[in-house]
Formats: structure tokens, C-alpha cells, sequence
């Protein structure tokens, strides 16, 4: 019953972002009869830029932040350990770290480069991103700073989602004095904002798996069984449809 009832709130859900791009360009319409005066449709249409994000926020808050893994005993063939374990659990520290810093970043950017002109956040040199990276880390090892991180890096994304509308609003052109410009070479910014939450989202993910429980205390990792990977599926399913969304919007 349980599965049932979440899989009819995510295909409501879903079912929901493949309307709302063409509810808002009808808003848009509307809007454009009036550009230059305030009206029901132009702060309609200024607020739906953030249905969306809530959504993601949501969702990725109930979904995504609290996982429960098969704990059941294992054969000592489906384990990792040792200096296996210690790379992994490394690799994972660092790359979640670094893209929580960066993802942060980028926020403060547009804020500046936004509303605040004249003056210049300059990007963190290697000392400071170092440190940044060691204090994420440390506090992803704890349970509850883990969650706190997780809701800072859903507030994140809303608040970018909000800039980048305003952008798109105001026709206001990004350049490379924009940080969120320079990644992964695409056009679309609002694709950009979300394929860095996906990454954020798999890797913490992986991080939740790896820290599970007593795993780390014992330095005993089990290798992921099929259960252990619907939440990944059931993410790349929900995502594929935020970036139908952001593809029909734009």
C-alpha cells in the first residue's frame, strides 16, 4: 500500500511538471500584453519560477536525504574493505566536498554579480578551498550535520533556480564573469544548476551508503544489492523529468 500511494504522488508529481511549462508560457502571454505595468499575471508568472525548485526541494528532502540500507550478514566476497575502502570512502569525501564549496560558490556569484555590481567575490584560492573541502567533509561524517548540509544544498538550488529566472525575465545576458558560465560547456543554465544537483545527489548518495550505520566503525563496507539502488533509479527518473521541464520551458 505504501508503494502504491508513492507511486501515485510521483506520477501526479510528474504528470504536474510536463503541464506546468505550457500553464507558464500561457502566464507569459499574458504578462507580455502589460510588460510595463504590475499586474495578477506578471507576479504569477514571477513567482511559478519557483514551483519548480520546491518541488525538487521537497522531494529530494523526503526522498533523497534519509536512506535505509539492507543491513542483513553478508559473505565475506561481498565486502569492501581495507585500503579499497579507504580510496572509496576518500574519493567520495573529497568530490562531495568540493562540489558543495563550488555549488556555494556559485550562489554567492550571482548574488554579487546580480545585485550587488562593482563589487567582486573572488574564487577561493587552493589554501581556502582546502580547508572548505576538510570542514565539509567533517561534517558529513556526523549524521545530523550530514542532513543540515543536505537542506543548505536544496536552499541552494532554489535560490539559484530564482536568479537564473530572473535572469531569463529580465533578459539579462551571463558571461564568463559568471563561475556557473564556465561548467560543463552548456548553454542552458538552469540544465547546468540541476546537472549539479544530480551529481551532488548520486554522490551523496554514495556517501550515505558508505557511512551506513556502523560500516565505517567496523571499516567494513558491503557491496550494494538491488535494493539498495531503487532510490538511484527512482532519482533518475524524477530528474529526467525536471529536465523535460527546464527543455520545454526554455
Amino acid at each position: 500500500m505504501i508503494i502504491k500511494n508513492n507511486t501515485t504522488k510521483l506520477l501526479v508529481t510528474l504528470s504536474f511538471l510536463l503541464i506546468l511549462p505550457f500553464v507558464q508560457k500561457q502566464w507569459f502571454n499574458l504578462y507580455s500584453l502589460n510588460i510595463n505595468d504590475i499586474s495578477f499575471y506578471s507576479i504569477l508568472y514571477y513567482l511559478s519560477g519557483a514551483i519548480c525548485p520546491s518541488l525538487v526541494y521537497i522531494n529530494s528532502l523526503k526522498n533523497y536525504s534519509y536512506y535505509n540500507f539492507n543491513k542483513n550478514k553478508i559473505l565475506s566476497k561481498n565486502i569492501i574493505k581495507g585500503k579499497r575502502l579507504l580510496l572509496l570512502v576518500a574519493i567520495n569525501l573529497i568530490f562531495l566536498s568540493y562540489f558543495i564549496s563550488d555549488y556555494v560558490y556559485i550562489n554567492f556569484d550571482l548574488i554579487y554579480n546580480l545585485f550587488l555590481e562593482g563589487i567582486n567575490i573572488p574564487k577561493p584560492d587552493i589554501l581556502q578551498l582546502s580547508f572548505s573541502i576538510l570542514l565539509i567533509s567533517i561534517l558529513l561524517i556526523f549524521e545530523k550535520s550530514r542532513f543540515f548540509l543536505k537542506k543548505l544544498i536544496l536552499v541552494n538550488f532554489i535560490l539559484i533556480s530564482i536568479f537564473l529566472w530572473h535572469l531569463q525575465i529580465n533578459n539579462i545576458s551571463v558571461d564568463d564573469q559568471f563561475h556557473i558560465y564556465r561548467y560543463f560547456g552548456l548553454n542552458d543554465l538552469n540544465l547546468i544548476n540541476l546537472f549539479i544537483l544530480v551529481a551532488i545527489e548520486i554522490s551523496f548518495f554514495t556517501w550515505s551508503f558508505i557511512s551506513y550505520k556502523t560500516n565505517l566503525s567496523d571499516w567494513i563496507v558491503p557491496k550494494p544489492q538491488k535494493g539498495d539502488l531503487i532510490p538511484i533509479l527512482n532519482m533518475f527518473i524524477f530528474y529526467f523529468f525536471i529536465i523535460i521541464y527546464y527543455s520545454i520551458l526554455s
